[in-house]
């Protein structure tokens, strides 16, 4: 009874049909479309979704007790993000708001130690899964798309030209990569402006992969990666960039790991920041995200960000969002997952590949409904050497775009790949 005076408080939008644990059909509707059905295949089900809806969705649909009759969990998801907007429960919310923040706490301290677990459980997964999805230089963090006609492949070069723009790179500097993942970045950086580049990660497959393809690019001497926490680096650089990692570095750790930024870069250096974040303020992690996906991590708010960013010795001198960027970037991983699925599900199971078909089609609708973003900042040593327009960046850009995937190195003058 509990369950569907929830859904017909819930459904403002759209039809949702509901079969019932007996077989029974129930419809909740507000207009004629979008119109979803589901199946509810367990009794004790329909009470966690009023109590804990989130992580009783991610868990139902990855046991298989709900199932989607009528559309898929995308737009199942999607439907629940446009009804969330139109509707308000006092008492749950409060419930919920205060076993998210109980949570929250649990997840704000990240010794070092907790770090190399949380990564394990994600990143160190087999590096065969993530060539099923991910585009060739094997970028898992948040494409660049100048149309929405790029494919991922070019949208992902897009990004790392994007970076490098901002980076505003020399020739023989020494660069910092803080969460390297599977080495592109890294690697494109070397190649691109002939730089030294320094990637650190906790991943040891990662690290295996990254090592690996920097031997086969012959890069050796230019690249290196570190299974190293970013709190244990003593070096000195003259860029320091990080995408993709501080959604682990723990709320209280924010201003340790800015402090630890400044004290690394040089006094002419300039760093950047490449984030998730949530545009809608602090907010409580994901309770299925956390479980299952990414133990401990947290989308910040630039409030919080910025907030810890102020007491260090770092000045900020650009901060750019791009709102749809990474549901692009999603829908393409998910495209191609489901494309995978009989070899998914061959090697993985059924309960792993609905668990992750889940967590791209939730993390694509957060991006598009629910208030996600992705933020880029960049922070220098000394103001006074930003430039005085933004226009370095596009001209930077279009200068590596003609180069057509061929550049002359200014100090040897021999070509080399671009990104």
């Amino acid at each position: 009874m509990l369950f569907h005076h929830f859904l017909k408080q819930f459904v403002k939008v759209g039809t949702l049909n509901v079969i019932d644990t007996k077989g029974k059909n129930y419809s909740y509707s507000a207009t004629p479309t979008p119109e979803i059905t589901i199946q509810i295949h367990s009794k004790s089900l329909e009470n966690c979704l009023c109590y804990s809806p989130m992580l009783a969705l991610g868990e139902g649909y990855m046991e298989g007790t709900l199932t989607i009759e009528k559309g898929d969990i995308y737009d199942f998801l999607s439907f629940c993000a446009v009804n969330l907007r139109q509707v308000h429960f006092p008492l749950v919310q409060k419930l919920t708001n205060q076993l998210s923040a109980f949570r929250h706490l649990l997840h704000e301290k990240n010794p070092i130690h907790r770090s190399h677990q949380n990564v394990a459980h994600h990143y160190d997964l087999s590096e065969d899964l993530y060539r099923l999805f991910l585009d060739k230089d094997m970028q898992y963090s948040c494409a660049y798309f100048t149309s929405l006609d790029d494919d991922l492949e070019t949208a992902q070069i897009n990004k790392k030209r994007h970076l490098a723009a901002k980076l505003q790179l020399k020739p023989g500097q020494k660069v910092l990569d803080i969460g390297s993942g599977w080495g592109g970045l890294a690697i494109s950086l070397a190649k691109e402006a002939d730089v030294d580049v320094t990637g650190l990660t906790l991943s040891e497959e990662q690290h295996r992969v990254a090592t690996e393809r920097v031997k086969a690019a012959g890069l050796e001497k230019r690249v290196r990666f570190l299974l190293r926490d970013y709190r244990e680096e003593t070096g000195t650089y003259d860029r320091i960039v990080s995408v993709g990692m501080f959604e682990h570095v723990g709320v209280k750790h924010y201003n340790e790991f800015f402090s630890q930024i400044s004290s690394l870069l040089r006094p002419d250096g300039i760093a950047l920041l490449h984030s998730i974040g949530c545009a809608t303020g602090p907010s409580t992690p994901n309770s299925w995200l956390n479980k299952y996906i990414f133990p401990g991590g947290y989308a910040p708010a630039l409030s919080e960000t910025l907030s810890a960013l102020e007491p260090s010795k770092l000045y900020v001198t650009d901060i750019e969002v791009l709102h749809q960027h990474y549901a692009e970037t999603l829908r393409h991983w998910r495209q191609r997952f489901l494309a995978h699925q009989d070899k998914v599900k061959k090697i993985w199971g059924e309960k792993f590949f609905r668990m992750w078909d889940f967590y791209l089609a939730s993390c694509e609708v957060a991006f598009r409904k629910r208030g996600y973003m992705v933020f880029q900042i960049q922070m220098m040593r000394n103001a006074e050497l930003t430039p005085l327009t933004r226009d370095y960046i596009w001209e930077k850009e279009e200068w590596m775009a003609q180069k057509k995937n061929v550049k002359f190195s200014a100090v040897s003058g021999k070509a080399h790949n671009d990104l």
